[in-house]
């Protein structure tokens, strides 16, 4: 019943209790308390909006950031991901296989500020031994959501 609960949230964090009891086939009161319960877990650590920003702003720039580290003894790569993660820039942090070892999502208001956040701050980090930064010029899907409204494709099928 869990597993089916978190799906029904993780796709619309709105859906209410009943909602979900009526999908899943369990009770109100036993989805209220599951939820509850995962929560107390730390399973759901937070309700989240998808929001596209580009429709309200424009000071808002996206970078991926790859990060190549020398993992600390006893610690490994956790200790210094855990100090990138303090820095209020990072929207995400993730260790990934391939040639750099840490990928950042990270958002600022201008590329100068993002730039100053390597420079500055991650390329200080003891461990830290290289970085390679990605601007993203356009976002098209967030956490599954179409940005551009659900508006179809403009373009022409390709018929072989």
């Amino acid at each position: 019943m869990l597993k089916d609960i978190l799906k029904v949230l993780e796709n619309d964090a709105h859906t209410t209790s009943k909602q979900i009891a009526t999908m899943t086939g369990a009770s109100p009161a036993d989805v209220t308390k599951t939820i509850k319960q995962a929560e107390k877990d730390r399973i759901i650590l937070k309700y989240k909006a998808v929001v596209n920003w580009d429709r309200i702003e424009d000071e808002q720039v996206w970078a991926l950031i790859e990060v190549k580290v020398t993992p600390e003894p006893e610690a490994g790569f956790d200790s210094i991901a855990g100090r990138i993660a303090q820095f209020h820039q990072v929207r995400s942090l993730y260790l990934a296989s391939g040639t750099y070892d840490l990928l950042l999502v990270v958002v600022d208001k201008s590329e100068r500020l993002i730039a100053e956040f390597v420079s500055q701050n991650l390329s200080h980090i003891e461990g830290v031994q290289g970085t390679v930064s990605h601007f993203v010029l356009k976002r098209y899907k967030e956490d599954g959501e179409l940005l551009n409204g659900g508006e179809a494709v403009k373009r022409e099928p390709v018929v072989l």
